[in-house]
């Protein structure tokens, strides 16, 4: 499986028996997956199998789906109000006979508002059957068509995240071989300083032993580099395993930062506090392009 984006565009058009319809998908980002429908032409009745097929393919993203359906105007049925009709005829023929002016003929009289009334024949159930499948079928090649298009945003995601992945581990192997991350460079550096306590005053010896190994274990970023390279494996593994991945990806962003913010406490030179706020600005920036990711 690839990685893929929560963002998608997809239309399809279909046509049967006197109408036509084309199906809209938008697709953007989202916690979970949100259907909204907007379904016309009488179709309304395919909602619960819409959103069915939907939840099917997709676990996220927010994502409008239309259905807009257009009929010949040759499938319409049309009525006459005979009654109103009857009317307008026997008010025409009194002017007919108390005026100069031509009362008109009936077809001017059909132009009457409510005298002619065209309506869509009902469908029996064999062709609504019909209709349905019809347009279900269309529906599943828009579906097809927006999975298509989310995959391929989602291969220039997977390039970017393996990008940051990768200046990630660069920025944790230069903390890693730091001068000052050394073991025996923090041991140097206790030493000098509690000598320069020991001279300046009295202080117990055995009390200076625990506060510098504390201070030692505390200068410590070994665990910090350990956890952030398992991290860093745990990154790839999912972007090559693929799938909807993207709320553990998110989750391990907010590891990585952790870690980040610990390794930033513990620096005690310039260059691993560099290497610190730099590993913060990658993992920032990872985590925005997560945000798209399924």
């Amino acid at each position: 499986m690839t990685v893929s984006s929560m963002t998608g565009f997809a239309r399809v058009d279909g046509a049967a028996d006197g109408f036509g319809w084309t199906w809209e998908l938008r697709s953007v980002n989202g916690k979970g997956l949100d259907v909204r429908l907007r379904l016309n032409g009488g179709f309304e009745r395919l909602e619960a199998k819409v959103r069915d097929a939907v939840s099917k393919r997709f676990k996220r993203g927010n994502m409008g789906v239309t259905l807009n359906v257009t009929r010949s105007g040759d499938n319409n049925a049309y009525s006459v109000n005979r009654e109103l009709l009857s009317e307008l005829i026997q008010i025409a023929e009194e002017f007919d006979n108390t005026s100069s002016l031509s009362a008109g003929t009936i077809a001017d009289l059909m132009n009457v508002r409510g005298v002619l009334e065209a309506y869509e024949p009902q469908e029996d159930e064999a062709t609504r059957d019909a209709n349905d499948a019809a347009v279900l079928a269309s529906l599943n090649e828009a579906i097809d068509q927006m999975a298509a298009h989310r995959a391929e945003e989602g291969e220039k995601l997977d390039a970017m995240l393996r990008g940051h992945v990768d200046n990630i581990e660069a920025t944790v192997t230069r903390a890693e071989n730091c001068e000052s991350a050394r073991a025996d460079a923090i041991k140097d550096r206790l030493k000098r300083q509690v000598e320069e306590l020991m001279d300046a005053g009295k202080f117990d010896p055995e009390r200076l032993h625990q506060e510098a190994a504390i201070l030692a274990t505390k200068a410590d970023i070994r665990e910090e580099i350990d956890r952030l390279k398992a991290h860093i494996s745990a990154a790839r593994d999912m972007l090559t395993k693929g799938g909807a991945i993207g709320r553990k990806l998110d989750f391990l962003c907010q590891e990585f930062n952790r870690e980040a913010n610990t390794l930033c406490s513990k620096a005690n030179d310039i260059e691993l506090t560099n290497c610190g706020m730099e590993l913060k600005v990658i993992i920032d920036q990872l985590r925005e392009q997560v945000q798209n990711v399924e």
